[in-house]
């Protein structure tokens, strides 16, 4: 029993904290304008997710008497090359794509945190091995081998889309992961946690991770950034489903319309969700990179 009130307690206190570093963490942030900036934006989208694709459904219906309707009450955005509503049609692709967005980074950090520490921290021939193989990956052109994947397969699921994009950019990651740790590792704090018989997840997680941890962040929402333009040259090349939901894939079929007049609501609507989407990454990036690194931060 008294084993068991223990190991509650602990859970308690570890909740607790944990509950307080997010809340240190939030005050931080939002005391830096750009982080605060990023986060509206960000915060603007996930409701766009949530709560605006069940307020305003997207019916793919053509609607042939509305082809290029000006903005509206009815149409705040006006209408597509068949008449559909573009907000709703907008709002309709928001999930596919920051799903895609979000699981993309998070399978880039993940291979390229793994792989950076293992190299930097193990060394020898593993080290050797694992840098072959990210030299490997930065080397190798995704082009030809995208082309080829089009002849065999047509990726459905979001999942495998996002983890199709990432193969190719958790390279670079890890290099610069691998070479963060190799210095860290040879400083005095960790030489005496060596000294002191301390386990390898107390070196990694308690002094290592805290180190880079801003890095890994900044490079986690860049990579969101950059997510959404490659899917929409994927979904081009036909080795992912079209879906004329996805933002990119209507501004590209706009660039067919770009000289009619009535059609400037239809390529300037997916190019500004792009671009505010685009811009609260790079401020909600820059300003966590100056809350969380200890060489930029403002006291």
């Amino acid at each position: 029993m008294d084993n068991q009130i223990t190991i509650s307690k602990k859970r308690d206190n570890w909740i607790i904290r944990t509950l307080k570093s997010i809340g240190n963490f939030f005050k931080l942030a939002c005391k830096n304008k750009k982080a605060l900036a990023g986060f509206i934006i960000m915060a603007f989208f996930l409701f766009m997710v949530i709560v605006l694709v069940w307020v305003f459904p997207y019916d793919p219906t053509p609607d042939p008497l509305n082809i290029f309707a000006a903005p509206s009450a009815e149409h705040w955005f006006g209408t597509d090359e068949l008449g559909r509503d573009l907000f709703r049609r907008m709002i309709a692709g928001s999930p596919s794509i920051i799903s895609i967005a979000f699981l993309t980074g998070l399978f880039t950090v993940v291979f390229g945190v793994v792989i950076g520490m293992v190299a930097g921290l193990v060394g020898g021939i593993v080290d050797r091995f694992l840098n072959f193989c990210t030299n490997l990956f930065l080397t190798v052109p995704s082009f030809p081998i995208m082309l080829a994947l089009a002849q065999i397969l047509t990726i459905t699921d979001t999942t495998l889309f996002a983890l199709l994009l990432s193969i190719w950019g958790w390279a670079g990651l890890a290099r610069a992961v691998r070479a963060q740790v190799i210095s860290i590792k040879e400083r005095d704090y960790i030489q005496i946690c060596k000294v002191m018989n301390m386990s390898k997840a107390h070196i990694i997680f308690k002094e290592l991770m805290p180190n880079i941890a801003s890095y890994i962040i900044v490079n986690f929402i860049m990579i969101m950034r950059n997510a959404i333009t490659s899917s929409v040259g994927i979904m081009m090349l036909g080795v992912v489903a079209y879906d004329h939901t996805n933002w990119g894939a209507m501004l590209n079929s706009a660039q067919a319309y770009i000289q009619n007049p009535n059609a400037i609501m239809f390529w300037l609507t997916p190019v500004m969700f792009i671009v505010l989407f685009q811009t609260g990454v790079i401020l909600l990036s820059n300003g966590l990179d100056e809350v969380l690194n200890p060489r930029l931060r403002e006291f």
